[in-house]
């Protein structure tokens, strides 16, 4: 059984929503329900790799665990592979980097990668939903994955390519959800790569991987959580759970 540790990147200076990880939804914080929900997965242990003392802080108050880490990375991958040193943790095979800014991640489909991680251990592993709505095909802000083949409940297939805007619904193409699954020496191999211009004009870090040769698996995920990128997606979401609650 493979042995896998959840790493979630965090920082108070994100460009569209400056603070976003401690807006509060329900009196908690966003970083620290998405930590909750990552421990409830019982997948691994659960840190936040942050830059700031104030989200380390708040991680703590709310029974979390955290690793300050530099505040020179470039990307999240690079920011999670500090901390995984800085843990030293012995016998890790796969590392998933969780994102700190979609409290609502469906529990069930975090757990349907693992499993599928568990049993076909890819260098990565990620997860992708069904298109609901064709506007999204141009939202260059939701980010679309291209697989080789259909993604149904029991396969895995390859992402061909991730891109933020396509044009044509008849391909294999399915709406990225940035969670990842990297086996530990895939992710120390990553970020000693020089960041590719594509990557960087895109804004999409598995760009790198993918042209220097590293393989992505893509398992369906039932439900897409929201992410909060702006002050209205905090509002919408925040209704959402206050009233679930």
């Amino acid at each position: 059984m493979s042995k896998t540790v959840i790493l979630i990147p965090s920082r108070l200076s994100a460009t569209r929503l400056p603070g976003k990880p401690l807006l509060k939804i329900n009196g908690v914080s966003i970083i620290s329900q998405v930590v909750k929900k990552a421990k409830e997965a019982d997948i691994g242990e659960v840190y936040v790799a942050t830059e700031d003392k104030e989200i380390l802080d708040d991680v703590y108050l709310n029974g979390g665990k955290a690793i300050l880490t530099s505040n020179k990375h470039k990307t999240g991958s690079d920011r999670i592979y500090e901390c995984f040193e800085k843990l030293n943790l012995k016998d890790i095979d796969y590392i998933i980097n969780l994102q700190g800014d979609e409290p609502n991640i469906d529990l069930n489909d975090l757990k349907h990668l693992n499993n599928l991680i568990e049993v076909n251990k890819p260098e990565i592993g990620t997860l992708a939903s069904e298109i609901d709505d064709k506007s999204k095909l141009s939202n260059e802000n939701i980010v679309k994955v291209i697989t080789e083949s259909k993604i149904t409940d029991k396969n895995f297939p390859l992402a061909l390519k991730f891109k933020r805007k396509v044009n044509d619904l008849n391909l294999n193409i399915y709406q990225h959800i940035g969670i990842y699954a990297y086996k530990s020496d895939v992710l120390k191999r990553i970020i000693k790569f020089k960041q590719t211009n594509n990557e960087i004009k895109n804004r999409l870090e598995q760009i790198r991987a993918m042209e220097n040769g590293i393989k992505i698996n893509v398992a369906l995920a039932k439900f897409c959580p929201i992410g909060i990128d702006t002050i209205e997606d905090y509002l919408a979401l925040k209704k959402v759970l206050e009233y679930k609650s």
